[in-house]
Formats: C-alpha cells, structure tokens, sequence
C-alpha cells in the first residue's frame, strides 16, 4: 500500500505540470505571406536590379522558401518613381516589396518627386555592386588611361558613354569621371542596361560604365572589354571569366591615375507601416536566400560585394548614403530647383 502511496504522489507533480502546460497558451505561428506577393522593380528589364530580383524569385521557387508566389514587376516609369511611388502609397500592406538600387536616392534628388527612403521601411541589404568602365573588344584602348586620353585628344563631346537613365548613378560616375580627368563625353540615356551593352557591342557608343552582371555575357562572348573598376579595391573573385581574365584581373581606377570610385545598393525595402513580424520574416527569407548555392554562384559571376545588413545597421547605412548622394548630386549640378 505504501509503495502505491508513493507512486500516487509521484504522478501528482506531473499531473500539475500537465495541467499548467494545456492552461498556457500556445504561441501564435510566425506571420507569412496570406496572398501572392509583388515583387516591385523601379528599373527596366535586363539591367541589374531585373536579373537580382528574377534570379531571388527562381530561388525562393526552387527551394520552396515561401508558400506565396513572388511575382516580379517592373516599374520604370520616372527613373523608379513609378515603382517607390507604388510602394509609398502601399503603406501598412505585407505583401509589396521593392529591389532598390542607388536611384532610391537619385530618382527624388533630381526629379523632386515626392518621395524619401523614409517612406519606406528598410528590410534587407542584399549586396553592394560594381561599376565597370567598358568598351567594345576591337576598340584599341588597353587601359583605362589610353581610352581617356583619346577622349581629351578627340575633344569635347566627341565620345559617347551611354548608361541607364538621365541623372543617375551611370551619369553621376561620367560626370565624376570628368571632372577627375578632363575629358568631356557625351552621354546617351537608355532604359536599362542590358540596352547599354547592347549599344556598346553595335559600336553604337564608345563605352559605358555597367555594373558586372550586366555586360559579363558579353565580355565572354568575346565582345566586350574591361578597363577599370570603379572601387578602392580590386573585385577579390580569381576564377577565370575568359580565358584570360578574371574579376580580380580587373585594375582599379585608381590604379589607372582615375581617382573615382563609387559602389551601388541593392536592398529590399517594405511599404511604410508594416508589423515587425513581417518585417522580420522577409529578412528571415533573404538570409535563407543567400545560404543557397545559386546565390553564392550569382555572387561570383556577377563580382558583387555580398555584404549584408538588416535591422537598426542598415537603416545607418542608408541614411549615411542619401547624405552622400547629395553632394555627388549638387556636385554634378542635378538637383532639382526648389
């Protein structure tokens, strides 16, 4: 009888803590995705921001990240503003997220639309990216040297250097190229910059400053050639792209007597608004993104610096970042007259 006893009092701890544990509420699940989610993009197709928010979208697909669909859209119109005005007007709405790049900060500075970052809420840097001065393969200059002082010798306005869109980041580089050179382009505005490559192989223009991603096909294919990286540092990928070169085979601007560098965002970016919740599960989603072998392989192909930042890091940064656009911006003289 004693051992009973004892037995009786040794369940009665358990049938407390059992009682207790169905009294305590369960958490609620993590929030996701109830709808499809638009995946905004304030730029053209084919140019950098295109390809990173396709490549993510077929990422997040082939590896089930997300039970919602991501649906991609381009939103040029304005040089973006059609796309962060959408955002904008999207406040409080989980199910709208924005690829940005440096016209988040351009786009507002030269137009005066009516838009800040601070319309929006920063989720994710994804990576920084590269600026490439290229020409075409058969063109004759080997450095980036010998293209510049061809440009002063042919005089001013005589080369072209196409790049996307009017008073952004493409523009800002020649304008800051210029000044650190003296020589005088003439720059070509196109929709993105897969028609800026496209322009350069048809020897339409006598070069361009591309990101990586958007002219690598065309330098394997043997028709396009780089001179110099517009960074402090070499891009640190070795393997080889052509037979010959690699990214890191690339000299700096500053190398070539060029002292400009200048090195672009690419972020995601909610409505302004939203639950911490969701916030958190879109930074959650881009880190899993970034573990995958197709990202790591982008990466590298495209010569990216796959710096990441979130939360309280990021929102320093890009506020640091709008501070400098503005001088580049007052300094070329695009500001748009109050």
């Amino acid at each position: 009888m004693q051992t009973q006893r004892k037995r009786v009092r040794g369940l009665v701890p358990l049938l407390v803590a059992a009682s207790i544990a169905a009294a305590t509420p369960v958490p609620a699940a993590s929030w996701e995705p109830t709808k499809p989610v638009e995946f905004i993009i304030p730029a053209g197709t084919g140019g950098g921001a295109d390809q990173m928010a396709r490549l993510l979208q077929g990422v997040v697909v082939k590896h089930n990240l997300m039970k919602q669909s991501l649906i991609p859209i381009n939103k040029s119109g304005g040089a973006g503003a059609e796309g962060f005005l959408d955002i904008k007007a999207a406040k409080g709405d989980p199910h709208k997220i924005i690829i940005t790049l440096s016209n988040l900060f351009t786009t507002p500075l030269a137009t005066g639309v009516p838009f800040s970052w601070k319309d929006l809420t920063p989720v994710s840097m994804l990576a920084l990216d590269q600026f490439v001065l290229w020409v075409n393969a058969e063109a004759p200059y080997n450095s980036a040297k010998d293209y510049i002082d061809a440009a002063k010798k042919a005089g001013p306005g005589k080369f072209k250097m196409a790049g996307t869109g009017s008073k952004q980041e493409d523009q800002i580089i020649t304008v800051a190229l210029e000044k650190a050179t003296g020589a005088k382009f003439t720059y070509i505005p196109f929709k993105g910059g897969g028609d800026v490559a496209t322009q350069l192989v048809g020897k339409h223009v006598d070069s361009t400053v591309n990101n990586p991603i958007e002219a690598v096909a065309q330098w394997r294919a043997g028709k396009l050639k780089p001179l110099c990286v517009f960074d402090d540092t070499r891009m640190p990928y070795r393997a080889k792209v052509t037979d010959k070169q690699s990214w890191n085979d690339i000299p700096t601007c500053k190398e070539a007597g060029i002292p400009t560098d200048y090195v672009m965002l690419r972020g995601i970016f909610m409505p302004a608004g939203v639950a911490r919740e969701s916030v958190d599960f879109y930074v959650e989603l881009f880190k899993k993104v970034r573990e995958t072998p197709e990202w790591k392989e982008y990466m590298e192909r495209g010569a990216y610096n796959p710096t990441f930042m979130s939360g309280k890091e990021f929102g320093t940064w890009v506020a640091k970042a709008e501070q400098e656009h503005v001088v580049l911006m007052r300094d070329a003289g695009f500001l748009a007259k109050k």
